[in-house]
């Protein structure tokens, strides 16, 4: 009996260990670069007080949302007394609202998109997953430019997908059309186009997707199927020196734009945005009724009632870009200070510097000497860089200039 009772309980242990599966615990232990950084500023914050920590880890923006979004909330509050003011509605999201960013992205795009081409979904992020459920198969493949957004090789996982990193040109990190070309194959479903740029802030030009559009063409009548072009856009309004940002729906027919209001009304916590595809794409009607599906099983079942109904009376309202402007010729100065090699990222709101030594990792832990807290640019795919994100006080960048000038001499003795 006692061999009975020791047996059973080890075999307690053993079905008990095992909490999570083996793939989330190597996504947790490839995903640490981000999460060291925040309990690195944790403890730091403890050790040192606030206002000693220099923060540019995360892209979570500091600035208030716009006045219209407290208006709106007022409305909302009135009206939330009536039944189901806060309801369930349509899976797809308020009828007015698809409207009404029907039409505002029709102006951005400069393409007319009917309503019916518009879902409302759980923030940008919510919007690729139901996408790739939407159209991914287990062994297909999605290409990316790198350095990338690290979560968008878990959200092409989550489906049976495989990211496929293609490396950008060295610095100035521009789309090498060469080198997606290359990557295409019969198993290629989609590629992701970040632009305005996280984490690099390169914006893709006119002649970069018109090349890759006839790569991509190409493609699609070789192997016979679909290749889905993603433009991932919470970006879009963060361009500072007004350059052209076409729209993917010109030159590519299987195309889709998916966006949220995080970064533009500071609503990053409210997790809202959309998915929007190209009226012209073939079988439009099936993909959409099946984007549809997918926000309802995916478990989002519809985007959160109160954001949808802040956009319908501020959705073309946006948070002051001139604050952002100063903020990013800020930190240019402190790096240029410091003897740090950089492109000036046009868009988004992120620098990816060189780091002054190849391992991108131990200037970091120099950074975090002096309480300056990065990333480093292995965490997104792009090793020897770092980066840093300026959606902090100016006064914040200034102040952490010091700081950035000893770990560059650190790291350089």
């Amino acid at each position: 009996m006692l061999k009975y009772i020791i047996l059973k309980l080890e075999t307690f242990r053993e079905t008990t260990m095992q909490t999570v599966t083996d793939e989330i615990k190597n996504f947790l232990a490839n995903s640490s670069g981000i999460r060291k950084m925040f309990e690195a500023g944790i403890e730091l914050r403890k050790k040192y007080g606030d206002d000693k920590v220099y923060d540019f880890s995360l892209g979570n923006p500091d600035l208030p949302p716009p006045a219209e979004v407290g208006s709106a909330l007022e409305k909302i509050a009135l009206k939330s007394r009536e039944p189901f003011s806060i309801g369930y509605m349509p899976n797809a999201g308020y009828p007015a609202l698809r409207r009404k960013l029907a039409g505002k992205l029709s102006a951005e795009q400069g393409v007319e998109i009917p309503a019916s081409s518009v879902v409302v979904t759980c923030g940008a992020a919510g919007g690729i997953n139901v996408f790739f459920r939407s159209v991914l198969s287990a062994g297909d493949e999605v290409i990316t430019p790198s350095p990338y957004f690290v979560e968008y090789g878990f959200y092409a996982g989550n489906f049976g997908g495989r990211l496929v990193p293609v490396k950008s040109v060295d610095f100035t990190f521009e789309l090498d059309v060469d080198a997606m070309a290359e990557a295409v194959n019969e198993r290629t479903r989609a590629i992701i186009l970040n632009s305005p740029h996280n984490p690099t802030g390169q914006i893709y030009t006119r002649d970069q997707l018109q090349a890759l559009a006839k790569i991509v063409a190409d493609a699609e009548k070789r192997y016979g199927r679909a290749i889905y072009i993603v433009a991932d856009e919470p970006y879009r309004f963060l361009n500072f020196d007004n350059a052209d940002i076409p729209s993917v729906f010109e030159y590519f027919p299987h195309s889709v734009v998916i966006g949220s209001f995080s970064k533009s009304l500071s609503l990053a916590g409210e997790r809202i945005g959309y998915i929007a595809a190209n009226p012209a794409m073939e079988g439009i009607d099936d993909l959409m009724n099946g984007l549809i599906l997918c926000n309802r099983i995916l478990g989002f079942v519809n985007a959160p009632a109160v954001a949808q109904q802040i956009l319908m009376e501020c959705a073309d309202a946006q948070v002051d870009l001139d604050v952002y402007r100063a903020r990013r010729a800020a930190m240019a100065e402190v790096l240029t200070d410091a003897g740090i090699k950089f492109t000036m990222p046009k868009g988004a709101f992120y620098f990816f510097p060189k780091s002054p030594v190849a391992d991108d990792k131990a200037f970091i832990d120099a950074l975090v000497k002096e309480c300056v807290l990065a990333v480093p640019g292995s965490a997104f795919g792009g090793p020897g860089y770092f980066r840093m994100a300026f959606c902090v006080d100016e006064k914040v960048i200034r102040a952490a200039a010091p700081g950035m000038k000893r770990a560059v001499e650190a790291v350089s003795k």
